[in-house]
C-alpha cells in the first residue's frame, strides 16, 4: 500500500514558507491594489448612483452621524465623507504616480550619464543632488507649492523635486561600479558607443532598486501630499484631498464631531502602510541573500 502525499495549494505553502516580510509584502499587495480600484471606478460608482458627488455641498444634513443614509457621516459643509474620502484616494494617486514617476524620468538618466562618464559633470552634479538631499522633503515642497502654486502637476512637480537625488545616487553608484566589469570593456572594445553601452548593457544592471525606491517614495508622498493639503498648498480646495479634508475637520473635532477626521485620516494611513509593506517586501526579493536562501 502507498502513501500518496497530499499537495498543498500554492496559497498554502506560500504562507508555511514565506519569510514574515513575504507575508506582509503579501498584505502590501491587497492594500495597495484595493486602492487602486477604488481610484479607478470612483467615477463609475459615481456614475451608478452609489456615490454622491463630492464637491456637492449643502445638499445633506450638516455633521449628521455615520449611519445607513451617510456611512462615514456628513462635514460641516454638507459633504459626504465616504464620497471624498473615496476620491481622495484618486486624488492621491494621480499626484504621487506623477510626481514618482517625474523623479525616476529625470534621476535615473541623470545617474546613468554622471556615474558612466565621471570627471566634472560627475563631480558637479553630485555636488547639486547632495546640495537637495540635505533639505527636508516637506521644507523643500512647502517651498515650491509656494512658487508653482496649486494644481495636480504642480503639486507633482513640488512632491518629486525631493525624490530626484535618490534615483540619481543610487543609480549612478550601481553604474560606477558596473562600468568597470568585462563585459562593459569588451562592448568598448568592441566600438560600441557610450549611448549603447548605457542603453543596453548598463541600464538593465543598475535599476534593479529603482522599484523599491518607487514604492516607498509613494508612500512617503502621500504623506507630504498630505501635509501640504493641510496647509493649503496642495490641491485645488474643490478637489478632495485628504490633506484638505483633516484640516476642515480640525474645528469640529474638539466637539465631538470625530468621523469627519478618521475616516480620511485612516484612508491615507492605510495606503501608507501598503506601500510600505510592498516597498519593503520588494527589498527582500531584490536582495541577493534572500535569493540564495531561496
Amino acid at each position: 500500500m502507498t502513501l500518496t502525499r497530499l499537495r498543498l495549494p500554492h496559497l498554502l505553502r506560500f504562507s508555511q514558507y514565506a519569510s514574515l516580510s513575504m507575508k506582509l509584502m503579501a498584505v502590501g499587495v491587497v492594500i495597495t491594489s484595493v486602492f487602486i480600484l477604488i481610484a479607478i471606478f470612483a467615477p463609475a460608482f459615481q456614475a451608478w448612483g452609489w456615490l454622491q458627488d463630492p464637491t456637492a455641498s449643502l445638499i445633506n444634513p450638516i455633521h449628521e452621524p455615520p449611519g445607513s443614509e451617510h456611512w462615514f457621516g456628513t462635514t460641516r459643509q454638507g459633504y459626504d465623507v465616504f464620497s471624498r474620502t473615496v476620491f481622495g484616494s484618486q486624488a492621491a494617486l494621480k499626484v504621487v504616480i506623477l510626481a514618482t514617476s517625474l523623479s525616476l524620468i529625470i534621476g535615473v538618466p541623470l545617474g546613468l550619464v554622471s556615474g558612466y562618464l565621471g570627471g566634472r559633470l560627475d563631480r558637479v552634479l553630485l555636488f547639486l543632488m547632495d546640495t537637495i538631499y540635505t533639505l527636508p522633503g516637506l521644507l523643500l515642497s512647502i517651498t515650491l507649492a509656494f512658487v508653482v502654486g496649486r494644481g495636480v502637476f504642480n503639486a507633482a512637480i513640488a512632491l518629486s523635486i525631493s525624490y530626484v537625488p535618490q534615483y540619481y545616487r543610487v543609480v549612478r553608484n550601481h553604474t560606477a561600479s558596473v562600468k568597470t566589469e568585462l563585459f562593459i570593456e569588451a562592448a568598448q572594445a568592441m566600438g560600441a558607443s557610450p549611448r549603447r553601452v548605457l542603453s543596453r548593457y548598463l541600464f538593465l544592471n543598475v535599476i534593479q532598486s529603482v522599484p523599491v525606491l518607487f514604492t516607498l517614495n509613494a508612500a512617503d508622498a502621500i504623506l507630504i501630499l498630505g501635509g501640504l493639503g493641510f496647509l493649503g498648498l496642495g490641491l485645488p480646495e474643490e478637489t478632495p484631498e485628504w490633506g484638505h479634508d483633516l484640516r476642515q475637520a480640525l474645528d469640529a473635532l474638539p466637539t465631538g464631531i470625530w468621523w469627519t477626521a478618521l475616516f480620511p485620516g485612516l484612508a491615507m494611513t492605510s495606503m501608507v502602510i501598503g506601500l510600505s509593506l510592498l516597498g519593503e517586501g520588494l527589498t527582500e526579493i531584490i536582495n541577493p541573500r534572500w535569493q540564495e536562501g531561496r
